[in-house]
């Protein structure tokens, strides 16, 4: 039977059948859980110079190109990654060819590049080495963003959004080979310590996420040079993720229970400006990251305990209303802590 259309009905009723469709779903996925992980790996792509960084909290790191990690159905465990200890898991998933450079942003705004060919390279499972031991860095300064200055997919500028919601627009070249280490690129004393950031076209739109699952979008074009508000936080919630679709485009959204969601710009509604209180993007306790993708994207999710799994966002229902998700990866005493995403086609 197909899903009739749907349009002429009141607001409430159809996110209540939204919800509906959403607890299926997950049933389904529940139902076929050990079947999942028992199905064999996929073929992902063809070797590439393309690498998956992974970070820990503080800052111990390795690569892996992209094409050692073998996809998996949605639903999996995932494969054990980067090995740190119990009290410095894993919380920085990057994407990166091997000719480019990582931008290291502290909780103190200041900016740090290092060279992805310098960062240590393991197999999928291995021992990374500190990133942070090679800079100056001060006695209460840690690691808040991770994220690299050619991203896969293209982009001009760098979104950079605190915990506050404050939001910066910066172009390309200011991040790139001269950017002086320490420099600082937002100060922490205006809207809080850098929370997320992301690459945008320049005519993109700006789409900000909090751990509460509350977001806004707005055009990028409306964010002035010296920065403004982007999204009212509300107290006790912070900003974990930006990202930076178009306007016809959709963002994967992840819980920190492993459940997932392709929301569909064009079922959320536009801000006229920046700086207004978000809306539900996505029913979760704990949201933990947001990226935008296309219909060619491969997403990579990294537990707590250090597991990751690879999987086509093909795998995953767009929805332009609010749901709870569905299940994208098997977690046993564990919790998602970040992820990535990034389009095979564009890098084949």
């Amino acid at each position: 039977m197909q899903r009739p259309d749907l349009t002429g009905l009141a607001p409430d009723i159809l996110a209540y059948i939204e919800m509906l469709e959403a607890e299926i779903e997950s049933l389904r996925s529940e139902g076929d859980s050990e079947q999942r992980i028992d199905a064999p790996l996929e073929p992902s792509e063809a070797p590439t110079s393309i690498h998956i960084i992974t970070v820990s909290a503080g800052g111990v790191a390795k690569r892996t190109p992209r094409h050692l990690y073998l996809r998996q159905r949605r639903g999996g465990m995932g494969v054990f990654d980067l090995d740190t200890p119990e009290n410095d898991p894993p919380a920085f998933v990057v994407m990166a060819d091997v000719t480019a450079s990582l931008i290291l942003l502290t909780d103190q705004g200041r900016a740090f590049r290092l060279p992805v060919s310098e960062v240590t390279e393991r197999e999928v499972r291995g021992r990374g080495e500190s990133l942070l031991a090679r800079f100056p860095m001060r006695s209460d300064e840690r690691l808040a963003i991770v994220t690299t200055d050619t991203p896969v997919d293209g982009g001009s500028f760098l979104l950079l959004v605190t915990e506050r919601g404050q939001i910066r627009r910066i172009a390309r070249q200011y991040v790139g080979s001269s950017l002086q280490p320490g420099t600082v690129l937002c100060d922490p004393r205006d809207g809080g310590a850098p929370a997320a950031a992301c690459w945008s076209n320049g005519a993109d739109e700006v789409f900000i996420v909090t751990r509460s699952g509350l977001a806004i979008r707005f055009s990028e074009r409306q964010v002035p040079v010296r920065g403004c508000l982007g999204l009212r936080v509300n107290p006790g919630d912070r900003v974990v993720a930006v990202a930076a679709p178009p306007a016809d485009g959709g963002v994967f959204l992840l819980s920190q229970d492993g459940k997932g969601t392709v929301r569909l710009m064009p079922g959320f509604s536009a801000n006229k400006s920046p700086g207004s209180g978000g809306k539900v993007a996505m029913k979760a306790d704990v949201v933990v990251g947001a990226h935008s993708i296309d219909a060619q994207s491969d997403l990579f999710a990294i537990s707590r305990l250090g597991k990751m799994i690879r999987f086509q966002v093909s795998e995953v229902p767009a929805k332009e209303g609010v749901v709870q998700g569905v299940h994208c990866m098997n977690l046993r005493s564990d919790e998602c802590v970040a992820l990535n995403a990034g389009s095979i086609a564009a890098a084949t």
